[in-house]
This record gives C-alpha cells, structure tokens and sequence, in this order.
C-alpha cells in the first residue's frame, strides 16, 4: 500500500494506547467538501425557489380573493341590473295606462319610430316575400329586434347592456317630461273651470224645465237657485276677468266672470258687488253678497254656466 496516496486516522485511548487505524485516500475530502458544496448549493436553491413560490403564491392568493371580491360584485351588478330593467318595465306599462285616455296622439313618439312601407303599383314589391324567405334574425322579445332563441349571439356584453339600459332611461325621461307638460296644461284648463261652488245652500230650483213661479207655466232655468241669506259672500269657483257688474233686468244686480275656453259664469240677484269691470280675479276672489235683487221671491244666489254662449247644468263641473 502506498502510503503517500492515503491518510491514517489514528483512535486512541486516553492513555495513548492506539485502537484504531483507518487509511483514508487523500482525495475523499475534497471529494466529501465538493459533494456537500453541492448539496449547499442544491438545498439553496431549492429553498430560494421554494420562498419565491411561497411569496408568489401569496400574491396569487391575494389576487384569488380579488377575483372572488369581482365576480360578488358583477353578480349583484348583474342583480341590480336585472331589478332595473323589471322596474323599467313597469314604467313602460304605467306610462301606458297614464297616456291611454289622452288618446294615441298626445303619447311622445319613441326614438326607434319612423315612417315607411311600399308604394302601391310598384312592381318591383311583387313575389318580395319569397324571394327574401326566412330572415335570419326574428324579433327578440318586447320588440327589441334582437335576435331570440338559439339564434342570438352568444353573451351580450355588459357595456351594450348598460347602453341599452341609459336609452330606455332617457326614453323614459323624456316621456316623463312630456306627461309633465301636458299635466301642467291640464292643471291650468283645471284651474280656470268653475269647479267649487260659489256660496254654499240648498238648491231651491234646479237647471232645466220648472214651473214659472210667477206665471205657472213652463220655463227653462238656466242656472240654479241657491238658498243663502241676505248678505252671504258670493266667491269666484275660477280665475278669471270680470265682463259686467251692475243691473240687469232679470238677474238685478249682477256680476258676469269669464274664464277663457269660451266659458262664462253670472251671479245673479246679489246686494253687492265687490269687483269692477276688467278686473282679474283668482280663485276665491269675493264677488260681492247674496240678495234679493231683480225678479226674485226671496234671497238667493242664481249661478249660471254659459259654454259658448249656452247654458249648462252647473252640477257638471261641481267635485268640491
């Protein structure tokens, strides 16, 4: 054995009595040191590796919780999307109901109307129908023209929603406007009809045929007599511009109001009258007090309704 290409390792007891002796090549150190570098080197990766997958999947986690945080809210975006649309829905319905008795005309056109058709004679409509056959696309529900069934795209994007969505909300804001406008025109045609009673009492004679209570004989009462005593204040039931206030043969003292739409209400066998010729009154204004003026058998109102110059029965436009 050469000796010079090992190493003794040498045990020995406290006394210095050799036990063992091992022979060691001398390069199974250096071997052993590179073998353990490389396992150091082996193991540091692989730990370097392990916390860089440990810290990426951290973050991974993190954006999990993100996606899951995401998908919660494009559901309830989803929810609330699908709420609206319902509540909008009702609205179309309710707008419906709201413009019916003012007739077809007076509803707002939508953005998606128009005009159109074919021209009578025209040649070039005829066999049209056969030769365009089956369209592709039908008409998706409530008239969306989109396609239905297994013939439409495959996921409308959120965006087109949301678009299609903020139209029928303006549509529906300018529906809104138009009833609000037409509303304010009605509550101004309201406002100038005659629609409380001027003095309240019992009706002595209604509007229409009677026994002349002077001749016995038949007449038509073109207003109606209200009971009230001497002295009670006769009061507008509409805005409007006073025509006469004075004396008149029949109707003593009396005052004549019109209220525009070719509608005219008279106020007559009244004491007083408390308003001048031109004067504009409003709803309420004190027209002047009962009497007992002109043919009369007794202190009363007698009110009367002219529409174009015809008398009406009050009782018509009386709700208050």
């Amino acid at each position: 054995m050469d000796r010079r290409k090992h190493l003794s390792l040498l045990v020995v007891r406290g006394d210095g009595t050799r036990v063992v002796r091992i022979n060691i090549p001398r390069r199974l150190p250096a071997v052993i040191f590179a073998c353990l570098t490389v396992v150091a080197i082996v193991v540091g990766g692989l730990v370097g590796d392990w916390w860089s997958m440990r810290t990426r999947m951290r973050e991974v986690g993190g954006l999990f919780r993100e996606v899951d945080a995401q998908r919660a809210t494009i559901g309830g975006f989803n929810r609330r999307m699908a709420d609206l649309q319902k509540e909008i829905a009702s609205w179309r319905e309710l707008h419906a109901r709201i413009w019916e008795p003012f007739g077809p005309d007076a509803v707002p056109k939508g953005r998606g109307t128009g005009i159109g058709g074919p021209r009578i004679g025209d040649g070039r409509m005829a066999g049209l129908s056969i030769e365009m056959g089956v369209p592709k696309w039908l008409p998706g529900p409530q008239g969306s023209g989109r396609p239905s069934g297994a013939e439409a795209p495959h996921g409308i994007a959120g965006s087109e929603e949301i678009d299609r969505l903020a139209e029928t909300v303006l549509e529906e804001g300018e529906s809104l406007r138009a009833l609000e406008r037409l509303i304010s025109r009605a509550r101004k045609a309201l406002a100038s009809l005659p629609s409380r009673w001027p003095v309240r009492g019992a009706v002595n004679s209604e509007f229409g045929s009677r026994q002349s209570p002077w001749t016995k004989s038949g007449e038509l009462h073109s207003g109606i007599d209200i009971g009230a005593e001497r002295g009670t204040p006769v009061h507008a039931p509409a805005a409007g511009t006073v025509t006469f206030a004075g004396t008149h043969a029949e109707y003593g003292l009396a005052v004549v109001v019109d209220h525009g739409e070719d509608l005219r209400t008279i106020y007559g066998h009244l004491s007083k009258a408390s308003v001048a010729v031109g004067q504009q009154i409003a709803r309420g204004t004190e027209l002047g007090l009962t009497g007992n003026s002109g043919r009369s058998s007794g202190p009363h109102l007698h009110y009367e309704i002219l529409v174009k110059n015809r008398p009406v029965n009050p009782r018509a436009y009386f709700w208050e």
